[in-house]
């Protein structure tokens, strides 16, 4: 699987001005609905919020992967968003997170690409320069730029 067939530049906010991870949530969840890949944005968020309640997906170093996998995902994407400061969230360092990827799984591809996606992006975020590139970069095209060169890797 190709990231950047997931991934949009209209999908990626780099100065979300949000000051909790509902609030991230949601503006991340417009970005996909305004993109047409999503069709139902509170049924989607439900999603998620399930998904939450089954672990934490804040994975550390100020990064956080949700997802939902929902009826309501037309086609699969992820929304990435970045903060100005720092939002809590329910990490595995305990650490509040900067960058927020919202994955978007169609519920028929909820077992096949969702985890290929996932293992993408944990192999992807394994890389130092690509979380520097997440925490740093200005243009949302250049993050789309590192998740390739990695990929391809």
């Amino acid at each position: 699987m190709d990231l950047q067939e997931v991934m949009s530049t209209d999908t990626i906010h780099l100065s979300m001005q949000v000051e909790n991870k509902q609030q991230a949530i949601e503006e991340l969840t417009m970005l996909l609905e305004k993109k047409g890949f999503i069709s139902n944005k509170e049924q989607f968020i439900k999603d998620i919020y399930a998904r939450e309640a089954q672990g934490k997906t804040g994975i550390g170093d100020g990064i956080a992967i949700p997802h939902g996998k929902s009826e309501s995902v037309i086609k699969n994407a992820i929304a990435i968003g970045r903060v100005p400061g720092e939002i809590e969230w329910e990490t595995l360092d305990d650490k509040p997170v900067r960058v927020i990827m919202l994955f978007a799984v169609r519920k028929a591809d909820a077992s096949s690409v969702h985890i290929k996606m996932l293992a993408q992006v944990a192999g992807a975020l394994a890389d130092e320069h690509v979380c520097e590139r997440l925490l740093h970069s200005e243009y949302p095209q250049e993050i789309i730029n590192v998740f390739q060169k990695e990929h391809q890797s």
